[in-house]
Protein backbone atom coordinates (compact mmCIF):
# COMPACT_ATOMS: atom_id res chain seq x y z
CA UNK A 1 0.00 0.00 0.00
CA UNK A 2 2.72 2.43 0.96
CA UNK A 3 4.54 1.77 -2.32
CA UNK A 4 1.53 1.96 -4.68
CA UNK A 5 0.03 5.18 -3.26
CA UNK A 6 2.85 7.47 -4.45
CA UNK A 7 2.58 5.88 -7.93
CA UNK A 8 -1.14 6.70 -8.13
CA UNK A 9 -0.50 10.25 -6.91
CA UNK A 10 2.27 10.75 -9.45
CA UNK A 11 0.02 9.94 -12.44
CA UNK A 12 -1.74 13.35 -12.47
CA UNK A 13 1.61 15.03 -12.04
CA UNK A 14 2.98 13.18 -15.05
CA UNK A 15 -0.08 14.12 -17.13
CA UNK A 16 0.25 17.75 -16.07
CA UNK A 17 3.93 17.80 -17.01
CA UNK A 18 3.17 16.14 -20.33
CA UNK A 19 0.44 18.69 -21.04
CA UNK A 20 2.75 21.60 -20.16
CA UNK A 21 5.54 20.20 -22.30
CA UNK A 22 3.19 19.75 -25.25
CA UNK A 23 1.82 23.28 -24.93
CA UNK A 24 5.36 24.64 -24.84
CA UNK A 25 6.49 22.52 -27.81
CA UNK A 26 3.42 23.38 -29.90
CA UNK A 27 3.81 27.06 -29.01
CA UNK A 28 7.42 27.06 -30.14
CA UNK A 29 6.38 25.27 -33.33
CA UNK A 30 3.76 27.93 -34.00
CA UNK A 31 6.23 30.78 -33.47
CA UNK A 32 8.69 29.18 -35.89
CA UNK A 33 6.01 28.87 -38.57
CA UNK A 34 6.30 32.29 -40.19
CA UNK A 35 3.21 31.80 -42.35
CA UNK A 36 1.01 31.27 -39.29
CA UNK A 37 2.51 34.28 -37.53
CA UNK A 38 1.82 36.40 -40.63
CA UNK A 39 -1.77 35.24 -41.21
CA UNK A 40 -2.75 35.29 -37.54
CA UNK A 41 -1.05 38.46 -36.30
CA UNK A 42 0.01 40.68 -39.20
CA UNK A 43 -2.62 40.21 -41.93
CA UNK A 44 -5.64 41.42 -39.87
CA UNK A 45 -3.77 44.59 -38.92
CA UNK A 46 -2.89 45.22 -42.56
CA UNK A 47 -6.55 44.83 -43.54
CA UNK A 48 -7.58 47.28 -40.83
CA UNK A 49 -5.16 49.95 -42.05
CA UNK A 50 -6.15 49.41 -45.71
CA UNK A 51 -9.92 49.34 -45.28
CA UNK A 52 -9.99 52.21 -42.79
CA UNK A 53 -8.08 54.30 -45.32
CA UNK A 54 -10.44 53.32 -48.16
CA UNK A 55 -13.60 53.95 -46.14
CA UNK A 56 -12.28 57.26 -44.95
CA UNK A 57 -11.56 58.65 -48.41
CA UNK A 58 -14.47 57.64 -50.61
CA UNK A 59 -16.25 59.67 -53.30
CA UNK A 60 -19.25 61.87 -52.49
CA UNK A 61 -22.26 59.57 -52.09
CA UNK A 62 -25.89 60.18 -53.00
CA UNK A 63 -27.77 61.01 -49.78
CA UNK A 64 -30.64 58.73 -48.77
CA UNK A 65 -33.55 60.98 -47.81
CA UNK A 66 -36.85 59.95 -46.20
CA UNK A 67 -40.02 61.87 -47.00
CA UNK A 68 -42.36 61.94 -43.99
CA UNK A 69 -45.87 62.45 -45.26
CA UNK A 70 -46.10 64.84 -48.21
CA UNK A 71 -43.14 67.17 -48.80
CA UNK A 72 -43.77 69.07 -52.09
CA UNK A 73 -40.37 70.77 -51.90
CA UNK A 74 -38.71 67.47 -52.78
CA UNK A 75 -40.51 67.49 -56.14
CA UNK A 76 -38.29 70.42 -57.13
CA UNK A 77 -35.07 68.45 -56.60
CA UNK A 78 -32.92 67.62 -59.60
CA UNK A 79 -33.00 63.96 -60.71
CA UNK A 80 -30.32 61.96 -58.95
CA UNK A 81 -29.72 64.53 -56.23
CA UNK A 82 -31.25 62.25 -53.59
CA UNK A 83 -32.27 58.67 -53.11
CA UNK A 84 -35.86 59.20 -51.93
CA UNK A 85 -38.03 56.86 -49.88
CA UNK A 86 -41.14 57.31 -47.82
CA UNK A 87 -41.39 56.88 -44.05
CA UNK A 88 -44.45 55.77 -42.11
CA UNK A 89 -44.06 58.53 -39.53
CA UNK A 90 -41.47 60.79 -37.94
CA UNK A 91 -40.55 58.28 -35.23
CA UNK A 92 -39.76 55.62 -37.83
CA UNK A 93 -37.70 58.13 -39.82
CA UNK A 94 -35.69 59.22 -36.77
CA UNK A 95 -35.02 55.59 -35.86
CA UNK A 96 -33.70 54.97 -39.38
CA UNK A 97 -31.40 57.99 -39.02
CA UNK A 98 -30.09 56.80 -35.66
CA UNK A 99 -29.41 53.31 -37.02
CA UNK A 100 -27.61 54.70 -40.06
CA UNK A 101 -30.18 53.40 -42.55
CA UNK A 102 -30.89 56.89 -43.94
CA UNK A 103 -29.11 60.25 -44.07
CA UNK A 104 -31.92 62.78 -43.65
CA UNK A 105 -35.68 63.06 -43.21
CA UNK A 106 -37.89 65.89 -44.49
CA UNK A 107 -41.18 67.07 -42.98
CA UNK A 108 -43.14 69.90 -44.64
CA UNK A 109 -46.06 71.69 -43.02
CA UNK A 110 -47.23 74.44 -45.32
CA UNK A 111 -44.36 76.83 -45.84
CA UNK A 112 -42.28 75.33 -43.01
CA UNK A 113 -39.74 72.67 -43.99
CA UNK A 114 -37.94 70.73 -41.25
CA UNK A 115 -34.86 68.68 -42.08
CA UNK A 116 -33.63 66.04 -39.64
CA UNK A 117 -30.12 64.90 -40.50
CA UNK A 118 -28.15 61.86 -39.41
CA UNK A 119 -25.11 62.04 -37.18
CA UNK A 120 -24.64 58.28 -37.31
CA UNK A 121 -23.51 58.63 -40.93
CA UNK A 122 -21.99 62.03 -40.21
CA UNK A 123 -20.55 62.66 -43.68
CA UNK A 124 -23.68 61.60 -45.55
CA UNK A 125 -25.90 63.49 -43.10
CA UNK A 126 -23.96 66.70 -43.66
CA UNK A 127 -24.10 66.28 -47.44
CA UNK A 128 -27.86 65.66 -47.26
CA UNK A 129 -28.38 68.76 -45.08
CA UNK A 130 -26.37 70.96 -47.43
CA UNK A 131 -28.23 69.75 -50.52
CA UNK A 132 -31.65 70.10 -48.89
CA UNK A 133 -30.79 73.60 -47.65
CA UNK A 134 -29.69 74.50 -51.15
CA UNK A 135 -32.93 73.08 -52.56
CA UNK A 136 -35.04 75.27 -50.23
CA UNK A 137 -32.96 78.33 -51.18
CA UNK A 138 -33.40 77.57 -54.89
CA UNK A 139 -37.18 77.27 -54.51
CA UNK A 140 -37.33 80.59 -52.64
CA UNK A 141 -35.17 82.33 -55.23
CA UNK A 142 -37.44 81.02 -58.00
CA UNK A 143 -40.51 82.32 -56.17
CA UNK A 144 -39.00 85.78 -55.63
CA UNK A 145 -37.79 86.02 -59.21
CA UNK A 146 -41.33 85.43 -60.44
CA UNK A 147 -42.44 88.49 -58.47
CA UNK A 148 -45.40 86.59 -57.06
CA UNK A 149 -46.25 88.37 -53.78
CA UNK A 150 -48.84 85.78 -52.81
CA UNK A 151 -46.46 82.81 -53.19
CA UNK A 152 -45.22 81.51 -49.84
CA UNK A 153 -41.53 81.69 -48.98
CA UNK A 154 -40.32 78.48 -47.39
CA UNK A 155 -38.84 78.60 -43.90
CA UNK A 156 -36.19 76.02 -43.10
CA UNK A 157 -35.65 74.38 -39.72
CA UNK A 158 -32.93 71.79 -39.06
CA UNK A 159 -32.44 69.29 -36.28
CA UNK A 160 -29.86 66.57 -35.66
CA UNK A 161 -30.89 63.01 -34.90
CA UNK A 162 -29.20 61.16 -32.06
CA UNK A 163 -25.49 60.73 -32.63
CA UNK A 164 -24.57 57.04 -32.89
CA UNK A 165 -21.84 57.64 -35.44
CA UNK A 166 -18.82 55.42 -35.83
CA UNK A 167 -15.56 56.39 -37.44
CA UNK A 168 -14.24 53.92 -40.04
CA UNK A 169 -11.74 52.42 -37.59
CA UNK A 170 -14.49 52.04 -34.97
CA UNK A 171 -16.72 50.11 -37.32
CA UNK A 172 -14.04 48.06 -39.04
CA UNK A 173 -11.90 47.03 -36.06
CA UNK A 174 -14.35 44.52 -34.47
CA UNK A 175 -15.27 43.01 -37.84
CA UNK A 176 -11.70 42.51 -39.00
CA UNK A 177 -10.75 41.12 -35.59
CA UNK A 178 -13.62 38.60 -35.87
CA UNK A 179 -12.43 37.70 -39.36
CA UNK A 180 -8.86 37.26 -38.09
CA UNK A 181 -10.08 34.98 -35.30
CA UNK A 182 -11.99 32.94 -37.88
CA UNK A 183 -8.94 32.56 -40.11
CA UNK A 184 -6.75 31.54 -37.19
CA UNK A 185 -9.23 28.95 -35.92
CA UNK A 186 -10.35 27.40 -39.20
CA UNK A 187 -7.00 27.35 -40.99
CA UNK A 188 -5.11 26.32 -37.85
CA UNK A 189 -7.33 23.35 -37.03
CA UNK A 190 -7.78 22.17 -40.63
CA UNK A 191 -4.08 22.42 -41.49
CA UNK A 192 -3.00 20.78 -38.25
CA UNK A 193 -5.28 17.78 -38.76
CA UNK A 194 -4.07 17.28 -42.32
CA UNK A 195 -0.48 17.33 -41.04
CA UNK A 196 -1.38 14.81 -38.32
CA UNK A 197 -2.89 12.52 -40.93
CA UNK A 198 0.18 12.77 -43.09
CA UNK A 199 2.62 12.13 -40.26
CA UNK A 200 0.51 9.47 -38.46
CA UNK A 201 1.11 11.53 -35.35
CA UNK A 202 -1.62 10.22 -33.05
CA UNK A 203 -0.57 6.64 -33.77
CA UNK A 204 2.94 7.51 -32.67
CA UNK A 205 1.59 9.14 -29.51
CA UNK A 206 0.32 5.74 -28.37
CA UNK A 207 3.94 4.80 -27.81
CA UNK A 208 4.53 7.77 -25.50
CA UNK A 209 3.27 8.58 -21.97
CA UNK A 210 1.09 11.40 -23.34
CA UNK A 211 -2.40 10.39 -24.48
CA UNK A 212 -4.06 11.60 -27.67
CA UNK A 213 -6.54 13.56 -25.56
CA UNK A 214 -3.71 15.39 -23.81
CA UNK A 215 -2.16 16.25 -27.15
CA UNK A 216 -5.46 17.59 -28.56
CA UNK A 217 -6.07 19.62 -25.38
CA UNK A 218 -2.60 21.12 -25.65
CA UNK A 219 -3.23 22.07 -29.28
CA UNK A 220 -6.52 23.74 -28.38
CA UNK A 221 -4.83 25.62 -25.54
CA UNK A 222 -2.18 26.96 -27.89
CA UNK A 223 -4.90 28.13 -30.30
CA UNK A 224 -6.71 29.96 -27.51
CA UNK A 225 -3.50 31.63 -26.33
CA UNK A 226 -2.71 32.69 -29.91
CA UNK A 227 -6.20 34.18 -30.21
CA UNK A 228 -5.66 36.27 -27.06
CA UNK A 229 -2.28 37.45 -28.32
CA UNK A 230 -3.84 38.23 -31.69
CA UNK A 231 -6.58 40.28 -30.00
CA UNK A 232 -4.14 42.26 -27.87
CA UNK A 233 -1.86 43.16 -30.79
CA UNK A 234 -4.78 43.98 -33.09
CA UNK A 235 -6.41 46.30 -30.56
CA UNK A 236 -3.06 48.01 -30.04
CA UNK A 237 -2.92 48.76 -33.78
CA UNK A 238 -6.55 49.94 -33.75
CA UNK A 239 -5.91 52.25 -30.77
CA UNK A 240 -2.92 53.73 -32.59
CA UNK A 241 -5.30 54.49 -35.48
CA UNK A 242 -7.78 56.29 -33.23
CA UNK A 243 -10.00 53.59 -31.74
CA UNK A 244 -11.22 54.50 -28.24
CA UNK A 245 -11.74 51.43 -26.07
CA UNK A 246 -14.74 51.32 -23.76
CA UNK A 247 -14.73 50.28 -20.10
CA UNK A 248 -16.23 46.91 -21.10
CA UNK A 249 -13.44 45.99 -23.53
CA UNK A 250 -12.27 43.26 -21.14
CA UNK A 251 -15.37 41.24 -22.04
CA UNK A 252 -13.85 40.76 -25.48
CA UNK A 253 -11.79 37.96 -23.87
CA UNK A 254 -14.69 35.47 -23.38
CA UNK A 255 -16.14 36.47 -26.74
CA UNK A 256 -12.82 35.80 -28.48
CA UNK A 257 -12.39 32.47 -26.69
CA UNK A 258 -15.92 31.34 -27.62
CA UNK A 259 -15.43 32.50 -31.20
CA UNK A 260 -12.12 30.67 -31.42
CA UNK A 261 -13.75 27.49 -30.14
CA UNK A 262 -16.51 27.80 -32.76
CA UNK A 263 -14.05 28.28 -35.62
CA UNK A 264 -11.75 25.54 -34.35
CA UNK A 265 -14.73 23.18 -34.55
CA UNK A 266 -15.34 24.25 -38.15
CA UNK A 267 -11.66 23.65 -38.88
CA UNK A 268 -11.88 20.14 -37.42
CA UNK A 269 -14.76 19.34 -39.79
CA UNK A 270 -12.76 20.65 -42.75
CA UNK A 271 -9.62 18.81 -41.59
CA UNK A 272 -11.62 15.58 -41.47
CA UNK A 273 -12.74 16.07 -45.08
CA UNK A 274 -9.55 17.38 -46.69
CA UNK A 275 -6.85 14.95 -47.78
CA UNK A 276 -4.04 17.42 -48.50
CA UNK A 277 -2.77 20.77 -47.27
CA UNK A 278 -3.89 22.71 -50.37
CA UNK A 279 -7.29 21.04 -50.12
CA UNK A 280 -7.65 22.14 -46.50
CA UNK A 281 -6.61 25.70 -47.40
CA UNK A 282 -9.09 25.84 -50.27
CA UNK A 283 -12.00 24.60 -48.16
CA UNK A 284 -11.05 26.99 -45.36
CA UNK A 285 -11.09 29.92 -47.78
CA UNK A 286 -14.47 28.82 -49.11
CA UNK A 287 -15.83 29.10 -45.57
CA UNK A 288 -14.10 32.16 -44.11
CA UNK A 289 -14.16 34.61 -47.03
CA UNK A 290 -17.90 34.43 -47.86
CA UNK A 291 -18.64 34.38 -44.13
CA UNK A 292 -16.82 37.70 -43.72
CA UNK A 293 -18.96 39.37 -46.37
CA UNK A 294 -22.30 38.06 -45.07
CA UNK A 295 -21.48 38.88 -41.43
CA UNK A 296 -21.03 42.64 -41.63
CA UNK A 297 -17.28 42.48 -41.06
CA UNK A 298 -16.40 44.76 -43.97
CA UNK A 299 -19.61 46.76 -44.53
CA UNK A 300 -22.91 47.32 -42.67
CA UNK A 301 -25.45 44.55 -43.10
CA UNK A 302 -28.16 47.20 -43.43
CA UNK A 303 -26.63 48.09 -46.81
CA UNK A 304 -26.68 44.48 -47.99
CA UNK A 305 -29.52 42.76 -49.90
CA UNK A 306 -32.21 41.13 -47.80
CA UNK A 307 -31.09 37.61 -48.69
CA UNK A 308 -27.59 38.38 -47.36
CA UNK A 309 -29.08 39.58 -44.08
CA UNK A 310 -31.08 36.35 -43.80
CA UNK A 311 -28.00 34.24 -44.59
CA UNK A 312 -25.95 36.05 -41.95
CA UNK A 313 -28.15 34.56 -39.22
CA UNK A 314 -26.32 31.21 -39.53
CA UNK A 315 -22.83 32.75 -39.47
CA UNK A 316 -20.98 32.68 -36.13
CA UNK A 317 -18.80 35.54 -37.34
CA UNK A 318 -21.82 37.85 -37.28
CA UNK A 319 -22.39 37.23 -33.57
CA UNK A 320 -18.71 37.57 -32.75
CA UNK A 321 -18.56 40.83 -34.72
CA UNK A 322 -21.73 42.23 -33.11
CA UNK A 323 -20.58 41.26 -29.62
CA UNK A 324 -17.12 42.78 -30.05
CA UNK A 325 -18.52 46.00 -31.48
CA UNK A 326 -20.99 46.30 -28.60
CA UNK A 327 -18.48 45.91 -25.76
CA UNK A 328 -15.36 47.43 -27.36
CA UNK A 329 -16.78 50.35 -29.34
CA UNK A 330 -20.27 51.20 -28.09
CA UNK A 331 -19.55 50.54 -24.43
CA UNK A 332 -22.53 48.26 -23.88
CA UNK A 333 -22.47 45.98 -20.84
CA UNK A 334 -21.88 42.20 -21.06
CA UNK A 335 -25.58 41.66 -20.31
CA UNK A 336 -26.47 43.22 -23.67
CA UNK A 337 -24.39 40.66 -25.57
CA UNK A 338 -25.68 37.55 -23.79
CA UNK A 339 -27.63 36.53 -26.95
CA UNK A 340 -24.38 36.63 -28.96
CA UNK A 341 -22.57 34.68 -26.22
CA UNK A 342 -25.34 32.05 -26.22
CA UNK A 343 -25.32 31.64 -30.01
CA UNK A 344 -21.53 31.29 -30.13
CA UNK A 345 -21.55 28.73 -27.31
CA UNK A 346 -24.36 26.68 -28.90
CA UNK A 347 -22.71 26.84 -32.32
CA UNK A 348 -19.33 25.74 -30.94
CA UNK A 349 -20.90 22.87 -29.00
CA UNK A 350 -23.06 21.67 -31.91
CA UNK A 351 -20.25 21.74 -34.48
CA UNK A 352 -17.80 20.15 -32.01
CA UNK A 353 -20.22 17.26 -31.40
CA UNK A 354 -20.72 16.86 -35.15
CA UNK A 355 -16.95 16.91 -35.73
CA UNK A 356 -16.40 14.32 -32.98
CA UNK A 357 -19.08 11.99 -34.35
CA UNK A 358 -17.93 12.19 -37.96
CA UNK A 359 -14.14 12.38 -37.57
CA UNK A 360 -12.31 9.21 -38.52
CA UNK A 361 -9.56 8.77 -35.94
CA UNK A 362 -8.34 5.61 -37.59
CA UNK A 363 -6.98 7.74 -40.42
CA UNK A 364 -4.50 9.39 -38.07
Amino acid sequence: MSVEAPVREAAPVRRSRAFGSLVRALGISWVRDRSQVFFNLILPGMFLVLLASVYGSGETPTPHVLEVGDAPVLEQAEPGAFELDGAADLDAALEALEEGDADAAVVQDGDEVTVYYSQTNATNGTIALERLSGLVDDVNVAVLSEAAPDAPVLRLETDAAEDRSLEPVQYLAPGILAWGIAISGVFGAAGTLVDWKRDKLLRRLRLTPASAGTFVAARITVSLLVALLQTALFLAVAVAMGLELSAWTWFAVPLVLLGTAAFLAIGVVIGGIAKTGPGAAGLSNMVTMPMAFISGAFFPLAAAPQWVQWLSVVSPMRYLNDGLQAVIVRGESPVSVLPEVGVLALFAAAVAVFAWKTFKFDEL
